[in-house]
């Protein structure tokens, strides 16, 4: 999809990148380690990027078409059954400059209320303790909206929003909608995200990949690219006033 790229601009406090690039970021992501427990998870120290939302809310999909890989993220044939937070490193050249967390979904009514129970508390845990986490993507089924447990999520990080942290609300499986209707939706979410980024996102139709793939990037690259190095000013032909030279002793 071609990125609307007044839109973009205007969430971003460098230039654009080229969408290949931010793509081909992406698809270095790679398993780095999976956890039960908040405190079983490595320390990190490069941006974190949590991917949040109901169980049916296509997580697992999103984050596969972001990356370009069938199987990355695990998609359980039962909603809610996933019960671990999995990272994921991204860099290049083997390189670990950012990480995505795929949190497990909620909501799903299937689960024991005690396994909702204790994965409220890792969830809220890690949201508010983890201290790597730069950003969070809420993936929400636009046909439903922000239901109530993506709200309560939403004033959950409020405090940790105001003091920088960045969050996206994605709204997947856009192709299920007409374009009316995700004009409608979109403008709505943006009044109840709260001065976060909305994104209308679409895995079948790939809407929405590059533009979500260049946002990461600058989210996890805040310095944009780094310059190239010049390379060294050829030497003088003439010695330095300062450095004499005689025949029987050459220039350093």
């Amino acid at each position: 999809m071609t990125t609307n790229s007044s839109e973009f601009a205007s969430c971003q406090t460098s230039a654009p990148i080229d969408p290949k690039l931010a793509m081909g970021w992406m698809h270095t992501a790679r398993f780095l380690t999976t956890a039960a427990q908040l405190h079983h998870l490595p320390p990190v120290d490069v941006p974190e990027i949590a991917f949040v939302g109901r169980s049916n809310a296509g997580k697992s999909t999103s984050i596969n078409t972001l990356t370009q890989q069938k199987q990355l993220a695990f998609a359980s044939k039962k909603p809610g059954r996933t019960q671990h937070i999995n990272l994921f490193a991204l860099g290049k050249q083997g390189v670990t400059d950012a990480v995505l967390a795929d949190l497990p979904g909620y909501g799903y009514a299937a689960v024991s209320r005690s396994d909702k129970e204790r994965w409220q508390r890792v969830m809220l845990n890690y949201l508010m303790q983890r201290e790597s986490l730069s950003a969070v993507v809420l993936l929400c089924d636009p046909r439903l909206g922000l239901t109530e447990l993506d709200e309560a999520l939403l004033d959950a990080i409020r405090p940790r929003v105001e003091q920088g942290l960045k969050f996206l609300v994605l709204l997947t499986k856009a192709d299920k909608l007409t374009r009316s209707e995700q004009a409608k939706i979109l403008s709505i979410t943006k009044l109840n995200a709260g001065g976060g980024e909305v994104r209308m996102f679409s895995a079948l139709k790939k809407q929405g990949v590059d533009d979500v793939a260049q946002l990461l990037w600058h989210w996890c690259h805040p310095d944009g690219l780094k310059p190239a190095t010049p390379a060294p000013a050829a030497p003088e032909s003439a010695a330095p006033a300062d450095t004499p030279t005689t025949p029987d002793t050459p220039a350093q």
